[in-house]
């Protein structure tokens, strides 16, 4: 008799193989996009979604888990992990933001970026930490990990999946209009 996967294998699995290559054609961002296009968080969240591939994540940028939030970067893991990473740009930035922790709930592991120049001690020290630019970036310290309930964690691969895959479209279609 033949194993069962659990689903969050097969979760994994068929995220894996049906979306893998569109994210990565996706999420490169060439170096000629002129830095003056993108603003400070942008230019952080580039530097951040280049750096998960390193860690074998695919990322995407500005997914809305539930109404009233939008995280910056949201990365998945090659076992279904999800990361969240919250791209901040000045000490004005990170002050602003109140919701910060209503991102808890929708990732496995929770990070800020930030640039060298940031007063990293402004940061929660239970939360993960990344030093990025506009072309790379290092875990400095990792998030705690609580990991996401099955449902929730299928809601937000499936999220993920259908996030990239519009913004695939969009990219090769410019007259592409979202109607949803």
């Amino acid at each position: 008799m033949a194993s069962r996967e659990s689903e969050s294998d097969r979760v994994a699995k068929f995220f894996h193989l049906s979306f893998v290559h569109l994210l990565f054609i996706f999420i490169f961002m060439p170096d000629d996009i002129a830095p003056t296009q993108l603003m400070p968080g942008q230019l952080l969240a580039r530097g951040v979604s280049r750096a998960m591939r390193s860690h074998d994540f695919v990322a995407v940028e500005e997914l809305v888990p539930t109404s009233g939030l939008r995280v910056d970067v949201m990365a998945l893991g090659p076992k279904g992990e999800i990361w969240i990473v919250e791209c901040k740009s000045s000490r004005a930035d990170f002050q602003s933001d109140h919701k910060w922790h209503g991102y808890l709930e929708w990732c496995d592991r929770f990070f800020w970026a930030v640039d060298s120049d940031f007063p990293t001690e402004l940061l929660p020290d239970e939360t993960g930490l990344i030093l990025a630019d506009a072309y790379d970036a290092e875990i400095i310290r990792m998030g705690p990990e609580a990991k996401l309930a099955t449902a929730r964690r299928k809601v937000m691969v499936q999220k993920f999946a259908r996030h990239a895959a519009m913004r695939a479209q969009a990219a090769r279609d410019p007259g592409f209009v979202n109607v949803f």
